[in-house]
């Protein structure tokens, strides 16, 4: 009796010397479809750094802490103001790929920034350095990615339920094809030509949104008394103030600076639509996310018994946004999503009022929730001191200037022409990446692009 290589095996048998962990995942083993010679350990192609921050010598700054998503990105994390920080931490360097131990199963593994030259970390991220002659640091970055790998990785998860991390030790040794550098390069290539194809559909949605923002400049230079935004200092009467910071003053001082600005409120309501998933533990539920880059998008699907919480349905044409990254764009319209689609109880979930006698078209909102104009805005409408926040309640009281219909229309427009090609080139990086998994799995030959 031998250990079955066969990916989803409905039934197998193993030696009890062959296991290494007491989970039905852990019995299955890897087969990779490349000659003997090409499947080595992760080991012989990266090796681990553990290189401590000396607090006391080294000066910490915003740009040495970093976010990773389950997109693979990584990019400078949020502190919030936050200045000092407790625990062990570990330097991180452009190039170095890091993955997350809880994570790294969703995809959350990826390559530090050549804008980031230097980065810290805690123990939950590991560091490895690539070794150059034998890999490259994106070619291992799409086989941690692929979803063969993420089978095997399930498979090693160790832990209490919810926060299953994968070791180190554990996934050094996992078995991986290493190709000579010509083909990996061949398949890096091959994503990343589909991926520059998105990129530049991305562009094109940007372009609306560009030419909105140069429109509402010139309205308010046009029709307001001072510029408020950009001003170095304002003055204002006891009873105009609100509460007693500075940027309230400001966002006073804007509406009295442009009466003619109508207040969010009037065009948009709170749509908080409680979902219990823990109910449903054996479902699977698509949970939406939003950023700066795509919007919203979806996350991941996630099984009722993970949930210990409510979370907040959403429908195709609302809004939703990250309560402490909205001034940097973490705003999105909802595109088309299945009945059951949730998203966090941290965001904010919004829509327009149905019963507006001026309305907004949602397309057109699309637009200007992205304009640096409308972000400004953003930016002195939050509350709170250290975090601040953006809930719906202030964001209604954001003043913009109405634009007629027609206007708003070809804003519209203008956004869903984009929206087709930005759709078009997904698709081909949705065929990418079958193709790319297959390339790394060894079921289709590089030899074959």
């Amino acid at each position: 009796m031998t250990a079955t290589n066969t990916i989803t095996p409905r039934v197998f048998a193993v030696w009890w010397k062959d296991l290494h962990r007491w989970g039905v995942k852990s019995f299955q083993f890897s087969q990779w479809q490349w000659p003997p010679g090409v499947i080595k350990k992760l080991t012989f192609a990266m090796e681990r750094i553990c290189e401590p921050v000396d607090k006391a010598s080294f000066n910490l700054m915003p740009e040495h802490f970093l976010s990773l998503r389950f997109t693979g990105e990584v990019e400078l994390r949020e502190l919030h103001g936050k200045s000092e920080f407790k625990g062990t931490l570990f330097f991180a360097r452009a190039g170095d790929i890091i993955y997350s131990k809880i994570d790294v199963r969703n995809g959350a593994i990826g390559i530090v920034p050549a804008e980031v030259p230097v980065a810290t970390v805690t123990s939950e991220f590991p560091v490895y350095r690539i070794k150059k002659h034998v890999a490259l640091p994106e070619y291992i970055q799409l086989v941690f990615r692929t979803e063969h790998f993420r089978r095997i990785i399930n498979g090693m998860v160790s832990g209490t339920s919810g926060r299953k991390r994968v070791q180190p030790d554990d996934l050094e040794n996992v078995e991986v094809p290493l190709p000579p550098l010509a083909e990996q390069k061949a398949i890096v290539a091959r994503w990343q030509k589909a991926q520059q194809a998105v990129d530049a559909a991305r562009g094109g949605l940007s372009k609306p949104v560009r030419f909105l923002n140069g429109h509402l400049t010139e309205v308010y230079r046009s029709t307001c008394t001072r510029d408020v935004i950009h001003s170095r200092c304002f003055v204002l009467d006891f009873k105009e103030l609100a509460t007693w910071d500075v940027k309230s003053g400001r966002a006073a001082s804007f509406r009295l600076a442009c009466p003619s600005f109508r207040p969010m409120g009037d065009f948009i309501e709170e749509a908080t639509e409680p979902v219990r998933p823990a109910t449903e533990p054996e479902k699977d539920w698509p949970v939406y996310g939003v950023n700066n880059k795509e919007g919203v998008f979806l996350n991941s699907h996630q099984k009722g018994s993970t949930f210990n919480a409510p979370y907040k349905r959403i429908r195709k044409d609302w809004f939703f946004h990250n309560p402490t990254r909205c001034n940097v764009g973490s705003l999105g319209i909802v595109p088309d999503v299945p009945e059951d689609a949730i998203t966090s109880p941290e965001y904010q979930v919004w829509r327009l009022k149905p019963y507006a006698s001026q309305p907004l078209l949602s397309g057109y909102v699309a637009c200007l929730i992205q304009t640096p104009f409308f972000l400004d805005l953003v930016q002195f409408n939050r509350v709170g001191a250290v975090k601040q926040r953006m809930y719906t309640e202030n964001l209604m009281q954001v003043h913009i200037p109405y634009l007629p219909v027609p206007e708003q229309q070809r804003y519209a427009d203008d956004r869903e022409k984009a929206i087709t090609i930005h759709t078009a080139a997904k698709r081909y990086l949705d065929d990418a990446r079958k193709e790319v998994e297959a390339l790394i799995l060894g079921t289709k030959k590089v030899s074959e692009l």
